[in-house]
């Protein structure tokens, strides 16, 4: 056999078992980490000092948060994504945030030749002929796609080139397959939640992602969704640049700022205190501005950006915010829409007479294991969807006994609500990050009203008398909310 027939030969070989090898890494690091919690769990439970049990569980989480960074790290892909989801203050332990949050945008690059390939094959033209200049290193690389910074020929200001990475789809879906595996075990065993449908629910968006014509038609959605309903539209959209759209390769305009996650070491550079009152003020003025948009875009619209973790959040002159990569966006069901709206009101009211209710309408199915079960229902809708943690929970234990997922399990959960609940989350830990304790429900009532109004499903003088009695109890016990 011909060198060249052997390469391509071994090649073949190897493509075809790439997926078998991706899976077997998986179960064996997922096995081990696993195991290596249930062994700590019997173990720790002989200690009965306290002290001494929350330095065990803290080894623990170093040692396992190595573990879960090496395996994210080395398989890349969808796993980078699972790093983003875990990987926040509220709902994974210190130890664990410390390491993945550094997993953010760093994937592997794909070499310069084949980005060019890519490129001149989708947009019909050469590098040359299409750009002034561009810049070998990308920008970033995520899971699925870098970009890279250039500017068109012709033209005065700089755009940013999304292009995907070959051949990423398969693996991702084949590493989708094996985290739906495990979750079905997870749900049978540990955690009393649906986690599957929430696999299968990422399974269909993340599929989304690989068409870049549908990321920039949600782009350019959002936008004039926003400046209609907006004198000044909350967060910033890049534009699209028309007739340089492909399902490969996507070119918007270049937004110049901060990520977010280097925006304590930006204020230490310029000398202003992180902890200080300007910061302080910045840092809520980001926090009010991504609230709004969201509570506007989940509410109001239905269709949202879902994808609101740290890598795509900039922050620019005068405390603007930028919100980038428009690959996971959800059209919410009018029915869920309304739904979240009545569940919101709940939430904000502290009524959980109307959570268990709007828990109904949907069509979140849960069978309690206590005996308070109305109180840790509330409870439960309060961790799940809304930024304030509940008194005295400083982060998500699903683990734990005392977990309200452990009293109260939720046996089906609406595969189209996971969006909702991972934008939550995601917000949950940006504030934490920024050291803001604030209440989305709260922030959103208003939006809220508004929306079932124009249902018809609260009457104008309903929203009227709860905004008057709501002032009262205000004035009464001095409550204070959000920002």
């Amino acid at each position: 056999m011909p060198a060249l027939d052997l390469k391509e030969f071994q090649e073949k070989v190897a493509h075809h078992f790439r997926p078998w090898q991706r899976s077997f890494q998986f179960w064996v690091r997922a096995a081990d980490i696993y195991t290596g919690y249930k062994v700590f769990q019997l173990r720790v439970s002989f200690e009965k000092d306290v002290q001494k049990q929350e330095a065990m569980w803290e080894r623990q989480h170093e040692f396992a948060a190595e573990k879960i960074y090496s395996m994210c790290a080395d398989l890349g892909g969808f796993f980078l994504k699972v790093a983003q989801i875990i990987g926040k203050p509220d709902l994974a332990p210190a130890a664990w945030v410390r390491r993945l949050v550094t997993l953010c945008d760093q994937a592997p690059a794909t070499p310069y030749d084949v980005v060019r390939g890519v490129i001149e094959k989708e947009l019909g033209q050469s590098i040359d002929q299409l750009f002034e200049r561009f810049e070998v290193v990308p920008l970033g690389s995520a899971s699925i796609a870098q970009v890279h910074r250039a500017r068109l020929k012709g033209d005065k200001s700089d755009v940013v080139i999304k292009v995907q990475h070959p051949g990423v789809q398969n693996l991702m879906m084949t590493d989708l397959h094996n985290l739906q595996a495990f979750a079905l075990y997870m749900q049978k065993t540990d955690i009393k939640f649906d986690l599957y449908s929430i696999t299968k629910e990422m399974e269909k968006q993340i599929g989304y992602e690989f068409d870049f014509k549908r990321e920039a038609d949600a782009m350019e959605r959002i936008k004039r969704f926003l400046c209609e309903n907006n004198k000044r539209p909350p967060v910033l959209v890049p534009r699209v640049i028309p007739d340089k759209v492909t399902r490969r390769v996507l070119v918007m305009e270049y937004i110049d700022g901060i990520p977010i996650l280097k925006l304590g070491d930006e204020m230490a550079k310029r000398g202003i205190n992180p902890g200080g009152k300007l910061a302080a003020a910045a840092k809520q003025n980001i926090l009010k501005s991504l609230t709004l948009a969201y509570g506007q875009m989940i509410l109001k619209s239905g269709f949202f950006h879902a994808d609101p973790h740290p890598g795509n959040i900039l922050i620019c002159k005068g405390s603007e915010v930028a919100l980038l990569d428009y690959g996971q966006v959800k059209d919410l069901p009018e029915n869920l829409r309304l739904g979240y709206a009545s569940l919101v009101l709940a939430i904000a009211d502290n009524d959980p007479t109307r959570a268990s209710w709007s828990y109904r309408e949907l069509g979140i199915d849960t069978l309690s294991m206590c005996d308070d079960e109305q109180t840790e229902l509330f409870k439960l809708a309060e961790t799940m969807f809304d930024t304030k943690l509940p008194p005295g929970v400083t982060m998500l234990q699903p683990f734990s006994e005392e977990s309200s997922i452990k009293k109260i399990a939720v046996r089906a959960f609406p595969e189209e609500l996971f969006s909702v609940l991972r934008t939550v989350h995601l917000l949950r830990g940006l504030s934490v990050g920024l050291g803001i304790n604030y209440s989305c429900a709260e922030q959103w009532r208003p939006i809220a009203e508004e929306a079932l109004h124009f249902a018809g499903r609260l009457k104008g003088k309903d929203v009227k008398t709860e905004r008057r009695r709501r002032g009262l109890v205000r004035r009464i016990f001095g409550r204070a909310s959000g920002f």
